[in-house]
């Protein structure tokens, strides 16, 4: 198991850097763009919700990206976090019974 040494970056960080604030798009635009609310979209840019596969859809259709690119994102900053919760976790030992 990997442990890497720093977090990934956050697909809303991705999100808000790179494809909002250069193509100057608000957040509340955005939202509507995609059929979400602001909150939503806000609490995703924050690290506060997760994107799933509904939203990286409409997310690739507005963005010309694909979902698979979110849901990427999305999978690194969660298989991250299970691996810190699961640092000082040992596995039972598995018995094979012939």
């Amino acid at each position: 198991m990997l442990h890497p040494k720093r977090r990934p970056t956050l697909p809303g960080e991705i999100l808000k850097e790179h494809y909002l604030q250069p193509r100057d798009i608000t957040v509340t635009a955005f939202a509507e763009a995609v059929g979400y609310s602001r909150r939503h979209i806000s609490r995703v840019i924050h690290g506060e919700a997760r994107i799933e596969a509904d939203l990286a859809a409409r997310m690739a259709q507005v963005l010309n990206t694909t979902p698979h690119f979110w849901l990427n994102l999305q999978n690194a900053i969660d298989l991250y976090h299970a691996e810190q919760e699961m640092k000082d976790w040992k596995p039972n030992t598995v018995y094979h019974v012939a």
